[in-house]
Parts: C-alpha cells; sequence; structure tokens
C-alpha cells in the first residue's frame, strides 16, 4: 500500500512541484506586504502629530482636487491615529490600470476605494477570482457596478495619502505598479491569465494530496523509528541530512501547509466559494445597499439597467433642494456611533439616491477586516441600515477568515513568522524530494549492474 502512496506522492510532486515552489516562496514574500510597504515608504502612511486640530475633510479633499483634477474620489479613510494620513481612494480612468484593478476589487469582493496597501495583501489580493469575496465588504454584484451606494467612475485608481495637519499631499500609491502586486500575481498565478490561475488553483489540490500521501508515508512502522521521524541527524552524510530535511521538516509544516493551500482554493476556483456558503447554508449574494430619500424637488435620472449608464439624451438632473452631507458631517456621525474605532472608512455614493457606507474597525475585531458597517442618507445623515460583524451571516464570517489564515496574519507577529517559516520550508520541499528521488534511481540503477554483472 505504501508503494501506491509513494507513487502518487511522487508522481503529483513531479508535475506540481515547480508550481508549488513558486507559490511557497511569493507567499513567504506577501506574509509581511503590510509591514514592508510601510517601512518603505513611511511619508505615506506616518506624520508628525501637531498640536493644532485636524483640518477639515474639506479642505484635505480640496488638496487632493488639487493633486489630482481629473479624479474622481470614491472614499476616504480616516485613522483614529493621530500619527496617521488620511487616504482617499481615487476613481481610474476607463479602460486603463485602474479599471484592472476595479476587477480585481471586485473578484476579492473588496469595496472599491479600500486601500489594498493598509489591508495587506489581496490580495491580495489581494486577493483577486470570480466573485471570491462576495461575503466580505460590499461584495459580488455592488462591488462590481459601484453598487447604489458608492464607487465612483472608470474603475479603480490610485490611493492618495494626505496629511490631516496641513493638507500636504505626502505620497501616492498605484497598487498595479509596486513589488508586491508582481509577487501576488505570481503567487495566484496571474501573469498567466485564465490558465496561469487554473494551473495554479490544480497544483494547490495537487499539493493537499502530495501533504496527506507525504503523512502516510511518514507514519512509522514501529514505536523505534518514531524518534528519526522527528529528529533531523544533522550528523549524517547528505544524502541523510537531505533525507530528513524533506522527512522531519516536512512533518512539522504539514498541518500549516495543508491549511495555507486549503485556504488558498478560494482565490483559484468559485465552486469553492459556492461550497462555503452551501455548508454553511448561507446565501452568498448580499442584498442591495439601501437609497437615500430625495429632496423635494429633486429629479435623478437613474440607468434603466444596473449596467447602463446615462446618456447625454436623458433629462437633466434637476439640483437638490437640500445639499448632500460633507464628508466632515459624516465623520462627526460615525465617531457618534463607533467612538472608540480604530478606522473610519467612508464610500461615497455615485449618484443621487446612493448611501453613504462606513466601515469602521473595533479595537479587539477579530482580524483586520472585520468591520462593522452602517449606511447613511446622504443628505439627512439617518441610519438607513447597520450590520455589526456578527450580525454577518456564518457564510460571510467564514470566508472572511480565509484571507487572515492564510496569509499567518490571524495572530498579528507570531504566526506571521511561523507563516513565513512554513512557506520558505515548503520552497525546500520540491527540492529535497526531487534530490531523494534521483538518489533512488540512482542506487536502482548500480543494484540492476551488480545483478546484470553477478548473471
Amino acid at each position: 500500500m505504501k508503494i501506491f502512496f509513494r507513487n502518487i506522492h511522487l508522481y503529483l510532486s513531479l508535475v506540481s512541484g515547480l508550481i508549488i515552489a513558486v507559490v511557497c516562496f511569493t507567499g513567504g514574500v506577501l506574509v509581511f506586504e503590510k509591514e514592508l510597504e510601510q517601512a518603505w515608504h513611511p511619508e505615506r502612511y506616518q506624520v508628525a502629530p501637531a498640536s493644532t486640530p485636524r483640518l477639515p475633510l474639506a479642505q484635505l479633499t480640496e488638496a487632493v482636487r488639487a493633486y489630482k483634477p481629473q479624479a474622481t474620489i470614491t472614499g476616504l479613510k480616516v485613522y483614529a491615529d493621530p500619527a496617521r494620513t488620511v487616504e482617499f481612494s481615487l476613481a481610474g480612468a476607463p479602460g486603463g490600470p485602474g479599471g484592472e484593478q476595479k476587477g480585481e476589487d471586485r473578484k476579492e469582493g473588496r469595496p472599491e476605494g479600500a486601500d489594498r496597501a493598509s489591508e495587506g495583501r489581496g490580495g491580495e489580493r489581494g486577493g483577486e477570482n470570480s466573485k471570491a469575496e462576495k461575503g466580505e465588504g460590499r461584495g459580488g454584484k455592488e462591488a462590481g457596478k459601484g453598487g447604489k451606494g458608492g464607487g465612483g467612475e472608470g474603475g479603480r485608481g490610485p490611493t492618495v495619502f494626505v496629511n490631516p495637519y496641513t493638507a500636504a499631499v505626502t505620497g501616492e500609491l498605484n497598487y498595479r505598479e509596486t513589488f508586491f502586486f508582481t509577487m501576488m500575481a505570481l503567487h495566484r498565478g496571474m501573469v498567466g491569465g485564465p490558465v496561469g490561475k487554473l494551473v495554479v488553483g490544480v497544483s494547490t489540490v495537487m499539493f493537499l494530496f502530495i501533504i496527506g500521501t507525504g503523512i502516510v508515508l511518514w507514519w512509522p512502522a514501529s514505536r523505534k523509528v518514531v524518534k528519526q521521524r522527528l529528529q533531523v541527524k544533522w550528523s549524517g552524510g547528505w544524502k541523510r541530512l537531505n533525507h530528513d530535511l524533506h522527512i522531519v521538516l516536512g512533518f512539522y509544516s504539514a498541518l500549516l501547509l495543508f491549511v495555507f493551500a486549503f485556504t488558498g482554493l478560494a482565490w483559484s476556483f468559485e465552486w469553492f466559494n459556492k461550497g462555503i456558503y452551501a455548508v454553511t447554508n448561507s446565501p452568498m449574494e448580499r442584498p442591495e445597499p439601501p437609497v437615500s430619500a430625495l429632496p423635494a424637488g429633486t429629479a435623478a435620472v437613474l440607468p434603466a439597467t444596473p449596467e447602463a449608464t446615462p446618456s447625454t439624451d436623458d433629462a437633466v438632473v434637476a439640483a437638490p433642494s437640500a445639499p448632500a452631507l460633507s464628508a466632515d458631517a459624516v465623520l462627526v456621525q460615525a465617531r457618534k456611533i463607533a467612538p472608540a474605532a480604530v478606522y473610519y472608512a467612508l464610500q461615497l455614493p455615485k449618484d443621487a439616491t446612493g448611501s453613504i457606507r462606513v466601515a469602521t474597525l473595533r479595537p479587539n475585531a477579530v482580524y483586520e477586516n472585520a468591520t462593522d458597517e452602517v449606511y447613511l442618507d446622504q443628505y439627512s445623515g439617518s441610519v438607513l441600515k447597520s450590520q455589526t460583524y456578527e450580525q454577518r451571516n456564518l457564510g460571510q464570517r467564514v470566508r472572511g477568515m480565509f484571507k487572515p489564515v492564510h496569509t499567518g496574519s490571524i495572530f498579528g507577529w507570531p504566526s506571521k513568522i511561523v507563516s513565513l517559516i512554513v512557506c520558505l520550508l515548503g520552497v525546500t520541499f520540491p527540492i529535497t524530494g526531487t534530490i531523494m528521488w534521483l538518489n533512488r534511481l540512482k542506487k536502482a540503477k548500480k543494484k540492476q549492474r551488480k545483478l546484470a554483472t553477478a548473471a
């Protein structure tokens, strides 16, 4: 029976070993993406707190508009930390890099305007498969279309960082132009388009079988062998050392590698995500966001279909009798609702009926994107709808845990360090395994030559 499992382990490893090594290496690089990004560009994220109060968001908005006159501001993020900059999310030009990025945000189920760098990997990225994270952020159709409540025209553009005390623009982040986007694209096979993503997904499935068969092959036949399977014999020859590095370290890292591979399937296969919601008996689609009550005398031009946009033949939209709330007023309202939040992410409406979405993160949140959300009427500021993280359905909460588990950020720095070590070990296993296979082939050939000579 072990010969059967050894053959499965060997041939699957030979087919997918190179892909697995690349995925493990890039995954290790992405573990500390957030920390490295902020260390390389501290001016974007950190400022010296001033004794004077922060400037109004309206003044910061004007500074961003002066810096990017043609861009549309889709959202902003204000941190409670006085040493953090204010982050403005901009819409990109249709068909340009921003448009592509918007597609990636949609695939991750991330709210448009969310800053990928401040949330870590994507996506990576994160993130980054069709409808993969409908349970997170705005999700699904809404994130793709801008929804009733936000977005902006023309795709996702850069994030602009502004000093809240001086209104000076301190930096700009175009995620698609960064080193980490390249690593994420390699990690998920996006460099090869849909075929590349499929190859990575299939290789990940193979990796699960490789780990399973590896545990079967590791399992000692007697108690005397257990000690040998749990300790690396550093004093042995290079063949024995290579053997132990593969067998012993493979056993210690098997569980985490299995977890990383299993959660990684969520970014490769839509059926896997549907399975999460099916198993948890939860709806995958999120309801449309609420709409704002149009003031008297306002006539809104709305497209006939969600995909359509108003044409030049549409009637002119009448000016509302009451102005929409300013970002400062929304922030005041958000602070009343969640006074102890780590940050306040405001997603602005894209039309006259849209609502303002405010996402807040509690200091004791389960993970970085375990946010509470509230929708406000853009004219009156009244709460139209609210949902805490605990009120998300089970499928959304389970799916939301995949990213922090996959990236190793679930327990902060300790789990990230362990994840980095395990990922680096994952790079070595295809190499040590191949060496073991070549040594066996060489040994078998020598044995055949001896038998031939004896005959």
